[in-house]
């Protein structure tokens, strides 16, 4: 078997791409549950209950300051999820406070609260940890730049089909 990250001849290798392609989605699909998992461990160390993975990622990209609902909407991280429900949710739950924007009243911007700074802490203390960690389990690997650079590419080639099929 040819070695992973080869390329491959669409005359003689479809299958093995084909085969490599179906491997690296579903493991991409793992990352991010086991990522959401992390996350709420870490919430959970830190003796906070109400929150769920996705509903504290969406904090960690709010961040200290005000933004607006659209840009969180338009970067476009938050899978299996309504970014509308959770920002309510979170309002409700005192993470965040909104008020409309200066420029177009129908628009929102929420603010975090020090309810959600505490939560945002609780994920960035575990990501330097688990970023320590990482950088640990990576000596002696030589293709972590190639690896992220696969990434990106085939975040690229879905992207590009979104297009071409008018969804995107």
């Amino acid at each position: 078997m040819p070695a992973p990250g080869a390329i491959y001849h669409k005359n003689d290798k479809d299958v093995t791409v084909t085969h490599d392609y179906r491997d690296l989605t579903h493991l991409v699909e793992r990352l991010h549950r086991r990522l959401l998992d992390v996350v709420r461990a870490e919430l959970t160390r830190a003796g906070i209950h109400d929150l769920n993975g996705v509903q504290a990622l969406l904090l960690t990209n709010v961040g200290e300051d005000e933004i607006a609902v659209r840009d969180l909407v338009e970067r476009g991280y938050y899978l299996g999820s309504k970014v509308s429900y959770n920002i309510r949710k979170l309002t409700e739950l005192g993470y965040l406070k909104q008020k409309p924007t200066r420029h177009d009243k129908r628009s929102v911007t929420v603010i975090p609260t020090d309810k959600a700074k505490r939560a945002i802490e609780a994920v960035r203390a575990g990501e330097e940890v688990l970023g320590e960690a990482y950088g640990a389990a990576l000596e002696g690997l030589s293709d972590v730049a190639t690896v992220g650079e696969s990434l990106k590419r085939l975040e690229f080639v879905w992207t590009e089909n979104l297009g071409r099929t008018g969804r995107g």
